[in-house]
């Protein structure tokens, strides 16, 4: 039956199988040297890579066994890109690598690596502190490590299996060990008496070794069994990734660390370029980078991924910025196994995709051969470790025991086409020229892929003993922490550099007039101050988007920063939203500190996974391992008055307030701008907080308030010596009285409060005192103001500028519930509708006449 070709058990009986016809060797060869002639992948390597492609396909059988009896919560396996173990071997294990899900030969490679078990060969370079600029292209010698040589034997990793229960007799009468994951269907050992009181004595499993591979495979298995123990994600998903390896984690999103990648590889060159200029020691020292100086980036996905939006930009960056001359040292891996879960990749497709991508040198393999995997992965690497320029390696792969446990293969495939990438098995070609070679007898690898099997099995009943995550907060712990009072020293710190020895460099930078002596500021001017301040202050920050160095904003908010600070740190980017954040994803993990602009928020939605389900998850997904510091300035929301619609006038956020941990802030006074920036980049350098800083286009350059000519709404910038008087932590609103302040409360924010202050001194000659509360933070809402000054009147008026459907009103509205606020309330917001050109936006958006309607409405009930 069909059936029968994609179960697990008919895989390791197919693998079992045919080791065991494999022949005899004609002779022993010397595992120190070449498995085959031109090769240079030594025996004790293919050894090796063969302990690491057990380790990954048994881990596949284990999740299926777990799945079976529901104590398992991810199948999608790695059956069948085995291939990529050789490609982690042809690394070094300091190389930062983002790899997605299919990942489990590269992650079991890496840590033996890291560990020092996996052999190098004679020839291997020992990382240097220093690289060779750009030359020829006949950079192609491998660099692999410098570990020394080990595991020269071939004996099991254990002693052989013993007991009855390790064994079956077959229907001819013969006996045969028992695999490890024979039965997915049979039922659970008892997990009481043997996940956590099982030892390496026990007859039932043999005496177990401890080693990089069964530490990489416990690590796997607790993701799979989402225990809290898992030593990255904590159980809170299965994740490839340890900032002991340099792996990095990713979420399954589809080609969504591409982009990441090119950043960082961005960011290490740039941070390599800074070192080999020298440095000097200080709070104002430049950064270092947390990887060595001639580390590369190895980014892995899937074929089917090369037509995402994501993957199209990361891959069309990283050619851009070669093509300027700017060096990227990312090595993208393709593995090609020909389908995107039923979809097929047309036949040719991503070869000639991959190739035709300007800037990217190309270098395919087949994951069927280990030594032209290892040697042409070697060589990827040494090419992109020599030029740091990005490459891309694609890898042919198959794929087996279908895309994961729920699927059924034989809706797609035929039993031929399945039989045939069988055949094309990584790990069966892995033995069979073990065996050609003279290193191993089918026998002696069966023995070891038993062996490891058992390990496995053990180390899967013990996981699954241990807790899960049990309460709400030990979920979002590392989600966002939030550590104000750190925060507020951050800031009181800057400021007495500012104010003290760094004082002299600041007068220089401003041109000998800080902006406190320049009088009073527009909106944007004190944000263009403020990014200069942060320039000052924080040696690791960078500000980059479309059109920010050399034309300073369409806005003028970055002029002269570029002038002040040169284009290391002040740079234009292309024009792809992704990208930029992207490149501000690569460099926060990095060290840096990224203030990213998206040029208008209408553009964001472009690339907003980016932010949802790359920055946000960081630290949820490492516990703090990792971490993506950023502040994203976005200019945005509507009453742009002779410049209008829908993607210059954007009200909407909900998407942004929808991501948890994401901080939000929302300046609408000159005078507030500088101090809620400053908490942003003290909460991104601190607690690696990701903020968006949403600036109200139509306030940038408002002067006026009441009458036209009165100034009223400009603002001082304060001098360092008031920065931490003057700090704004993170969820605290900033509150306008009005009149007597006691009948009404209105709670609003960015052009809201202008709208909103001219309201309350129309009602404030009605006699009507208002309290007009600036909210400053979207996300989280200050929602202890708002309750105590929804308190103070009784009376709540919500002015949201946004939309009355997943608007920012929704949300006050419910906190005022939440807390039991009995009082009335009332809400003017935005209409359901995306925002039209010309003065047809008026019948939309909120006005001031909706303002005062509604605080009457409100007082005469």
């Amino acid at each position: 039956m069909l059936i029968d070709v994609t179960t697990p058990q008919h895989l390791d009986d197919r693998f079992r199988e045919s080791l065991g016809a494999l022949p005899e060797p004609e002779r022993r060869r010397d595992p120190a040297q070449p498995v085959r002639d031109g090769a240079t992948l030594t025996g004790h390597q293919l050894l090796a890579l063969f302990d690491a492609q057990v380790t990954s396909r048994q881990l596949d059988l284990a999740g299926r066994w777990l799945r079976s009896f529901g104590e398992g919560f991810y199948t999608i396996g790695s059956a069948g890109h085995e291939a990529n173990a050789a490609v982690a071997a042809a690394l070094r294990p300091t190389d930062p690598a983002l790899l997605h899900y299919r990942s489990g030969a590269f992650y079991c490679a890496r840590a033996a690596r890291a560990a020092g078990e996996f052999p190098a060969a004679d020839d291997e370079a020992t990382p240097t502190s220093d690289v060779p600029e750009a030359a020829g292209d006949d950079a192609t010698s491998p660099v692999a490590g410098d570990e020394a040589a080990t595991r020269p034997d071939l004996s099991p990793v254990g002693g052989a299996p013993t007991g009855p229960a390790d064994y079956q007799v077959g229907t001819d009468g013969t006996v045969e060990p028992v695999p490890a994951f024979a039965d997915p269907g049979a039922d659970p050992i008892d997990v009481g008496a043997a996940g956590g009181g099982a030892t390496s004595g026990d007859p039932a499993f043999g005496a177990v070794q401890p080693d990089a591979y069964a530490a990489a495979a416990r690590d796997v298995l607790r993701g799979m069994v989402a225990s809290a123990r898992e030593p990255l994600a904590g159980g809170r998903h299965k994740v490839f990734g340890r900032a002991d390896l340099a792996v990095v984690p990713t979420t399954s999103t589809i080609a969504s660390h591409l982009p990441r990648a090119v950043g960082l590889g961005l960011a290490l060159e740039r941070l390599r370029r800074v070192e080999t200029a020298g440095r000097r020691d200080g709070a104002d020292a430049p950064p270092r980078s947390p990887w060595p100086r001639d580390a590369i980036v190895v980014c892995s996905f899937g074929d089917a991924s090369v037509n995402h939006a994501s993957a199209t930009a990361a891959l069309n960056t990283a050619g851009w910025y070669d093509h300027t001359g700017l060096r990227i040292p990312v090595l993208f891996v393709c593995e090609d196994n020909g389908l995107g879960i039923s979809v097929r990749s047309p036949q040719g497709w991503v070869e000639r995709t991959l190739r035709a991508r300007p800037g990217l040198r190309w270098f395919a393999a087949d994951g069927a051969d280990p030594v032209e995997t290892y040697q042409v992965a070697a060589e990827a690497a040494a090419w992109v470790r020599r030029h740091r320029r990005p490459a891309v390696l694609h890898l042919r792969t198959v794929r087996l025991l279908g895309h994961a446990g729920a699927d059924a293969e034989s809706a797609y495939r035929s039993a031929a086409e399945i039989a045939a990438d069988e055949a094309r098995d990584p790990v069966l070609a892995t033995a069979r020229l073990l065996v050609d070679a003279g290193l191993a007898t089918g026998g002696e690898l069966l023995s070891r892929y038993d062996e490891r099997g058992w390990q496995i099995r053990r180390i899967a009943e013990e996981v699954l003993d241990e807790p899960k995550l049990a309460t709400a907060a030990e979920v979002v712990a590392p989600l966002a922490p939030r550590r104000p009072a750190r925060v507020a020293a951050a800031v009181a710190e800057v400021a007495a550099r500012a104010g003290g020895s760094g004082a002299g460099a600041r007068v220089e930078a401003f041109g000998g007039k800080p902006p406190e002596l320049a009088g009073p500021l527009t909106l944007a001017q004190s944000i263009n101050a403020a990014l200069a301040d942060g320039l000052l202050a924080h040696p690791q920050l960078a500000v980059f988007g479309e059109d920010v160095a050399a034309k300073g904003g369409v806005y003028g908010v970055t002029k002269g920063l570029r002038e002040k600070f040169g284009p290391a740190r002040v740079f234009d980017t292309l024009l792809d939203e992704t990208s930029v954040l992207g490149l501000g994803l690569g460099a926060g993990l990095a060290g840096l500190l990224p203030v990213p602009e998206i040029q208008y928020l209408a553009y964001l939605h472009n690339a907003e996974d980016q932010l949802r389900g790359e920055a946000a998850t960081m630290q949820f997904f490492s516990q703090g391992a990792f971490r993506n510091p950023m502040v994203v300035r976005v200019p945005g929301l509507a009453y742009q008055e002779g410049f209008g619609g829908h993607f210059h006038n954007d009200n909407s956020v909900a998407v942004l307030r929808d991501v948890p941990g994401l901080v939000i802030a929302v300046p609408a006074r000159p005078d507030d701008a500088a101090p809620l920036l400053r908490t942003c980049l003290a909460a991104a350098a601190v607690d690696g907080s990701v903020c968006v800083f949403l600036e109200p286009i139509a306030l940038y350059h408002t002067r006026d308030l009441y009458e036209p000519g009165d100034g009223e709404w400009l603002g001082q910038y304060i001098e360092p010596g008031g920065w931490a008087a003057g700090h704004v932590p993170i969820g605290r609103a900033r509150v306008y009285g009005v009149g007597s302040a006691q009948d009404v409360t209105i709670l609003t924010f960015g052009n809201g409060v202008r709208m909103s202050l001219r309201a309350a001194a129309v009602l404030a000659d009605e006699g009507i005192g208002t309290r007009v509360v600036d909210l400053r933070w979207l996300a989280p809402l200050p929602v202890a103001d708002i309750i105590r000054e929804a308190s103070a009147t009784g009376r709540v008026l919500v002015v949201d500028e946004t939309r009355r459907s997943g608007g920012v009103g929704e949300g006050i509205i419910a906190a005022l519930v939440d807390a039991g606020y009995v009082g009335a309330a009332r809400r003017v917001a935005g209409v359901d509708s995306f925002v039209p050109l010309g003065p047809a936006a008026r019948q939309v958006l909120v006005s001031e006449e909706a303002i005062t309607q509604g605080a009457r409405t409100l007082l005469a009930r």
